[in-house]
């Protein structure tokens, strides 16, 4: 009996060898990938990045025309014309 488990000992052990060498090789393959992969933008993240921008972008426009409505409301109960539309495309101003 001591004999079938020495013999068979090698060979479950070659097994936990082979992984182990398998890892250390394959391990500055994958740090190197992992670098480039967070170095890198995939293009479903420059796409989300972009739908984002439109985004507020269209929030920010909407925001515009919602206030340029309510100055033309208050300025034509006053008697006054409206002030100028403002320009759905034109960025808005920062708040700093």
């Amino acid at each position: 009996m001591r004999i079938l488990l020495l013999t068979l000992l090698p060979l479950t052990l070659g097994g936990c060898v082979a992984s182990a060498v398998a890892d250390v090789v394959t391990l500055p393959v994958k740090v190197v990938s992992k670098g480039v992969d967070l170095a890198t933008t995939s293009q479903s993240e420059a796409d989300e990045k972009r739908g984002r921008e439109l985004r507020k972008a269209e929030e920010a426009a909407g925001k515009a025309q919602r206030a340029w409505e309510k100055a033309c409301r208050r300025a034509q109960e006053q008697g006054q014309p409206c002030p100028p539309r403002p320009d759905p495309l034109a960025p808005a101003p920062s708040r700093r």
